[in-house]
């Protein structure tokens, strides 16, 4: 069951092979969530057909050509209505755009839908480690596309030989972060990223049910190349509890700021005013943040930071001073700072 009111959408990007379909199979792999997947035909799609059976719910199709092409929304719109549907109780909604969509366009699309119960969940765009400077960024200047993603994927490293890996992500990473410079850039091969980066997981299956991965044939390499590197990419989590209210300055500071490598963050706080407490769902995507009241009966006051190769001691840090309890209402620069936030995520 999805763990907010509203479900993530994330657009998930990338050039002409790139990898964008191998990532989707990947994620698909893991079963313990709800997926709706949208998928744009302009760009041919190969999710294999035994991850399709009972893990992607409701799949949509868009036709026509590409998504931020299309008159207006060219039915993702209509798509994400469908798809954010309470009843489907979706976690995640994942927007498969084509090779030649632009990553900036698509995340406008998604931001200003106007539909009902959905949220921008990043874009994570996929670079192709060993095609990029040769058909993405060719020019001087880094293309614009940087600076549309929230998380960016270097797949294909093991394609790469192996004296010239790290070197290479250097170089990329360097590159994306002239245009976005808080951007979190993650090697991999596969696609084999945690899903857990993306969107939240059931830690673990129902009690007597085998999971999807028992029932699938294992891969040839096992999550390894041929080579026998782990090209997997693992999610770090950082949970702190707090008591009583927070002061919302800190936990904002916190969210435009995150630790290193912070690539989402999630909770609910406590917040002061004269005559009552407000309780509050916090979403940090990248660097796009989201509030929203939190569900009636809500007592928790709890972050959860995820990211890859995390500095557990120095995140957790990070999370008990913003949930650090505080006396008194909140100033007023806290409460402009929730409204516009709050604004900001309608």
């Amino acid at each position: 069951m999805a763990s907010t009111t509203t479900v993530p959408v994330i657009a998930l990007t990338g050039f002409l092979g790139a990898g964008k379909t191998t990532l989707l199979n990947h994620v698909l792999r893991r079963p313990d969530a709800r997926i709706g997947l949208v998928i744009n035909d302009f760009g041919a799609i190969n999710v294999d057909a035994g991850l399709v059976t009972g893990q992607i719910d409701e799949p949509a199709s868009i036709t026509g050509g590409c998504i931020c092409c299309l008159p207006d929304d060219g039915g993702l719109d209509e798509a994400l209505a469908r798809l954010a549907d309470p009843k489907l109780r979706l976690d995640v909604i994942i927007v498969e755009a084509s090779g030649v969509a632009e990553p900036a366009a698509l995340a406008r699309i998604i931001r200003f839908s106007g539909v009902d119960n959905v949220r921008p969940g990043g874009v994570v765009d996929v670079i192709d480690a060993v095609n990029h400077f040769d058909t993405v960024d060719r020019d001087g200047m880094p293309p614009a596309r940087y600076a549309a993603a929230s998380l960016v994927i270097v797949n294909k490293l093991d394609a790469v030989p192996d004296g010239e890996r790290s070197e290479l992500l250097d170089r990329i990473t360097e590159r994306v972060h002239e245009r976005n410079p808080g951007v979190t850039v993650i090697g991999t091969s596969g696609g084999r990223i945690d899903p857990a980066l993306l969107y939240d997981i059931a830690d673990d299956a129902p009690d007597g049910q085998l999971s999807l991965r028992d029932l699938l044939v294992e891969s040839d390499d096992h999550g390894h190349d041929h080579c026998g590197h782990d090209h997997h990419v693992h999610a770090d989590a950082v949970t702190v509890a707090g008591t009583g209210c927070v002061d919302a300055n800190a936990v904002f500071d916190l969210l435009e700021n995150p630790p290193p490598s912070v690539y989402r963050m999630k909770g609910t706080i406590a917040v002061q005013y004269p005559n009552t407490v407000r309780r509050y769902l916090v979403n940090l995507v990248g660097s796009a943040v989201h509030i929203a009241p939190a569900p009636a009966g809500s007592t928790q006051t709890q972050l959860v930071a995820i990211g890859a190769e995390l500095d557990t001691d120095a995140v957790a840090a990070a999370l008990r001073t913003a949930l650090a309890a505080v006396a008194g209402p909140a100033s007023s620069t806290a409460v402009k700072r929730l409204q516009r936030y709050k604004r900001l995520s309608i």
